[in-house]
């Protein structure tokens, strides 16, 4: 498993690519590399045109690739499962899985327990090299676990976690690019409500969310750090953070982050029952 050759993308919808895109862009693959399945092929056609392998059989693609990506939604898993279970070798394939809910244990049940696993957690945002990854397999997956680390790791950041943490990175990494982008949809319109054109509220706001991300990520420090760089007594700044407060901004977004947590732990168990 040291030589990697060939990637396929099974069940090529949002996730599946932003990530085509991202490891084309910046992860070391040629899009002729790259093979990527859905039923409905017409939805691809912009990216056979940029040279990626297209089609629809999914055995096919497993055989022709050294690493197969699983990115149906979760109520398809198991019936692709057992499509591509007897094409795949142990010894040679790596499967990384991005379903929401299914652990490695009910993907082992229908490969074979000798196929490694690795469940990943990206976000959109692997499109721009930009994602939040979380990675997970069993303790003795050590060479799974470094592959899929390379891969991920060359589109955005990447963090290693028992896999009982995937499906809260689900809700906190995953739709968190929504959370968000919401927060900046809401600051460009406060920005249009005190005068900017629609255009440059859009553009300040996502610029000043982009700068408030860096400087976390930056410095390692915890955002009150940052805060207290930016408050002073009686100052504005803290008169529009406690209205916010007051308005339930912080709990809101906790109290969407445990739903989102929740609903994702049940969608495989829901879709596959």
């Amino acid at each position: 498993m040291t030589t990697r050759r060939g990637l396929a993308i099974l069940g090529t919808g949002n996730i599946g690519r932003a990530m085509a895109i991202g490891v084309t862009e910046r992860g070391g693959f040629a899009p002729g590399e790259v093979i990527l399945t859905r039923r409905r092929l017409e939805a691809l056609d912009d990216l056979a045109g940029r040279g990626f392998g297209v089609q629809s059989d999914n055995v096919d693609a497993v055989k022709r690739s050294d690493t197969v990506i699983v990115a149906v939604e979760p109520g398809q898993l198991d019936t692709l499962l057992q499509e591509i279970g007897p094409a795949l070798s142990p010894g040679r394939h790596l499967l990384i899985s991005v379903v929401s809910g299914a652990t490695i244990d009910d993907i082992l049940r229908q490969v074979g327990e000798k196929i490694p696993v690795v469940r990943a957690m990206p976000n959109t945002a692997i499109s721009l090299g930009q994602s939040m990854t979380c990675l997970a397999t069993h303790s003795d997956d050590s060479e799974a676990i470094d592959a899929a680390v390379g891969i991920f790791g060359s589109v955005g950041r990447t963090l290693v976690i028992s896999e009982e943490l995937i499906v809260p990175a689900t809700a906190l990494c995953a739709c968190g690019v929504a959370f968000f982008l919401r927060a900046v949809r809401a600051a460009s319109q406060g920005g249009i409500e005190i005068g900017f054109h629609p255009a440059e509220a859009l553009s300040m706001a996502a610029q000043t969310a982009l700068g408030a991300a860096s400087l976390v990520l930056e410095s390692g420090k915890h955002p009150e750090d940052a805060i207290d760089n930016v408050t002073t007594p009686r100052g504005c700044t803290i008169a529009g953070l406690n209205e916010m407060e007051h308005q339930g901004f912080g709990s809101a977004m906790i109290k969407g982050i445990i739903l989102s947590a929740n609903k994702a732990a049940a969608l495989y168990r829901d879709d596959s029952s």
